[in-house]
C-alpha cells in the first residue's frame, strides 16, 4: 500500500518533467518548418509551413531567390520578336504593401517609344507629369486607372507618388501600337522621366530596382 502512495504522488512530477524535457517545435529561420507563428523568428510568418518575411510588414530578412514561376505567376506562352522568344504573362507577383518591381522608362508623349495613346484615357501625356503604366497583372484590366501608387527607390531610399495611366502590356508586342518592343516582364512600372527625376534617378541606367505600393 505504502509503494502504491509513494507512485502515486510521484506520477506528477515524472509527468511534468516528460513534458517540460519534450522537445516543442524549433525556433525557425527563413524557409524553415513551422506550425505557428511563435515558430519563426524575427517578423517572420509562418505560411505553408514555412517561415516566410511578412509582406504586410515588408521586410526582407529572407535572401531572394529567383522563381521560375514569376511570384506564382506562370507565362500564358510565348511570343518571338526581333528572333527572340519572350515570355507572356497575364498575371504579376502578388501586391503587398511593399511590391517589389522592376522601374524603366517610358515616353508618354505622342510619337514617343511608349507607342499608342495610354489605355486609360485614351490620350497622350507630358513626360514632366508623374505617371505610370504597370504590367498587365498590376494593371488588372484598368481597374488601377487614375489610381496613385508611391514609388520607392531602393538605390536612393527617395519616394515619389505617381498616377497609373497605362498599362505595359505582358501579353503583346511588336507592333506599331506597341513602338515594335517585345512584351513587358510581369513586374514593371514604366515611368515617366518625372518619375525617375523624382527618386533621383539615371534615366541612362534603363532599370532600377524600387517597390510601390497603393498610395
Amino acid at each position: 500500500m505504502k509503494y502504491l502512495v509513494a507512485l502515486l504522488l510521484a506520477l506528477p512530477i515524472v509527468i511534468s518533467i516528460a513534458l517540460f524535457s519534450s522537445p516543442s517545435h524549433a525556433i525557425s529561420s527563413c524557409n524553415g518548418p513551422c506550425h505557428t507563428l511563435d515558430d519563426c523568428t524575427g517578423q517572420l510568418i509562418c505560411v505553408n509551413g514555412r517561415c516566410h518575411d511578412d509582406p504586410d510588414v515588408g521586410t526582407h530578412t529572407c535572401p531572394s531567390t529567383p522563381s521560375p514561376s514569376g511570384g506564382g505567376c506562370q507565362p500564358s506562352g510565348t511570343m518571338n520578336c526581333h528572333g527572340k522568344s519572350f515570355p507572356r504573362y497575364r498575371c504579376s507577383p502578388p501586391a503587398t504593401s511593399s511590391t517589389r518591381a522592376t522601374l524603366t522608362n517610358n515616353d508618354f508623349s505622342e510619337g514617343g517609344d511608349g507607342g499608342g495613346p495610354s489605355e486609360c484615357d485614351d490620350g497622350y501625356h507630358k513626360n514632366s507629369e508623374l505617371i505610370v503604366a504597370l504590367s498587365t497583372g498590376w494593371y488588372a484590366g484598368g481597374s488601377r486607372c487614375g489610381s496613385r501608387i508611391r514609388i520607392t527607390s531602393t538605390k536612393t531610399g527617395r519616394s515619389a507618388i505617381a498616377k497609373v495611366v497605362d498599362e505595359c502590356d505582358s501579353m503583346n508586342g511588336c507592333d506599331g501600337e506597341h513602338a515594335y518592343q517585345p512584351p513587358c516582364k510581369n513586374n514593371i512600372v514604366d515611368g515617366s522621366n518625372a518619375v525617375w527625376h523624382a527618386l533621383g534617378l539615371d534615366i541612362e541606367v534603363g532599370e532600377e530596382d524600387v517597390t510601390w505600393s497603393m498610395a
